[in-house]
Order: C-alpha cells, then structure tokens, then sequence
C-alpha cells in the first residue's frame, strides 16, 4: 500500500498500537540518530526498529541524508500533533473519576484550562493526599485567597495554615458564618493568635460553591469534594492564564456578595 492510500484513522491507528513508534519519531524531531542509537532510546529489537523506519520513510517523516535518521517538517508536524493527543488522553484519564467533584461547566470552568494541571487525588492509601499538595502550594506562596468548602479550616492542614499567616501570609478566605464561628469557638487559643497577626481576613457568606477556590501567588487551585463525607476528593492546580481569569473572576463574584467578620471575644 501506498503511502498516499493511508487514511488519517490508519496512519493513527498505526502509531497508536505500538508504544515505540511515536516516542521514535519523538525522538528524530529532537535531532538526529542513528538505528542503534533509536534502538537503545525506545528498546526495541534491531528488526523492529528496521521496519519501522521503512514504515517512516514511506510515509516522508523521515530521510537519511547520511548515515543518520532525521525528521522531516512533515513527520515533526505528525509527532507534535501526537504527543499533544498524548497529553490530552493521559489528562483526560486522570480526571476521569474526579471531574464530577470540580466546577461544572456552568461555571466557565473547561477542561481546555488544564494544560498543565497537576491533579492530586485522594486514594485509599493517601487521603490526604490534595490537601498535602495544598499545603506544598502554600509554603511556595506568599498570599493565599479561598473561597468554597473549607480545605484550609480541615485537619491536617488548619494548623499549618494559621502558622504560615502568623509568620506573615498573607491571606483571605470566604466561609460561612456557621463555620467560621465553629473554628473560632473550637480553636480559641489558634484562632486569637492568627487573628491578632492581621494576616488574616475572614469575609463571611452563606451561599458559597460546593468546590473550593484557591489564589496563589502564581497558580490557582480547585479543591473538589464529597459533601456526604466531607472529605476533599481532588486538588487540581494550573498555571494556565485562561484558568487564572476564571479563578479571578469566581473569586470577585462571590467577595462581591460578602461582609467582613468581625469577632468579638472568645466565649467561656
């Protein structure tokens, strides 16, 4: 079969069914090798290799101007548009199983703003696995802005979270008046402290989102959780501009709507 007789589905299809041939021709659009030097970068047998170079060179994705293999404007187009393919899939299954937990597409929230993301689940045998990313994004950051379900306020992040503001964080957070007067008359003694730092503005609302927002100094955080266990689920964090305007945007919306707290003493 020609090479022009291919369709897109076969030519894809093709790549796809062996783990080598796109991390090959990855590899050539890099700089160029030579067969040994491709076998031991994807591990593969010399005959495999063979016929898949014959393969490449039928379809014009790569030449052999001399003794090395290298890729043409054409194979380096199909290996970009692969590895992106790539990406995609492998996001794509790693948000799976959790997207139910985030922002809903009602919100303007898109999987398109999650290039880059770092998605952090919860397992059975790490649950606090989102909130220990959490944590790392705070000790990197020197201002912090949450709005939604209350990961800073939950164990084991609560203490943390009041020591890094009274040694100078920076930080606001959203919560309903129920619950920042649970913390307050709970943790007496860690709530006066934090307080008194002036670190600290708690802002006061009722109807907040059932996902939590977090502003970092240079990534943005979405804290999806189950309601019925009260347990957070995924922690999701992105450099991604596009999904900074929209945590931006969330953010306004609801401060808009809310009234600074003003505690009093601490009840006996």
């Amino acid at each position: 079969m020609r090479s022009s007789s291919y369709s897109p589905i076969d030519d894809i299809a093709y790549l796809a069914r062996s783990d080598h041939r796109v991390s090959t021709l990855v590899a050539l659009t890099v700089r160029p090798r030579t067969r040994s030097e491709l076998r031991g970068t994807v591990g593969v047998s010399p005959s495999t290799m063979r016929r898949t170079l014959r393969e490449f060179e039928e379809r014009d994705w790569i030449r052999r101007p001399d003794h090395e293999y290298e890729a043409t404007q054409l194979g380096a187009y199909i290996a970009s548009g692969m590895t992106a393919l790539k990406e995609r899939v492998e996001l794509e299954q790693r948000l799976r199983d959790v997207w139910q937990w985030l922002p809903g597409e009602e919100s303007g929230f898109t999987v398109e703003m999650c290039p880059d993301a770092v998605v952090t689940v919860a397992e059975a045998d790490n649950p606090y696995a989102p909130i220990n990313r959490f944590l790392t994004l705070l000790d990197e950051s020197d201002t912090l802005r949450f709005i939604g379900s209350s990961l800073v306020l939950l164990e084991p992040c609560r203490d943390e979270f009041c020591e890094h503001v009274i040694d100078g964080l920076q930080a606001e957070i959203i919560d309903p008046p129920r619950v920042a007067e649970y913390i307050r008359s709970t943790y007496p003694a860690l709530s006066s402290e934090t307080l008194a730092s002036g670190n600290l503005t708690v802002r006061l609302l009722e109807d907040l989102p059932p996902y939590g927002v977090g502003l970092f100094d240079d990534r943005i955080a979405v804290c999806g959780h189950d309601p019925d266990s009260v347990t957070v689920r995924v922690l999701l964090d992105t450099a991604d501009e596009e999904a900074r305007e929209w945590a931006e945007s969330e953010y306004d919306f609801y401060r808009r709507q809310t009234q600074t707290a003003h505690f009093g003493p601490v009840p006996d």
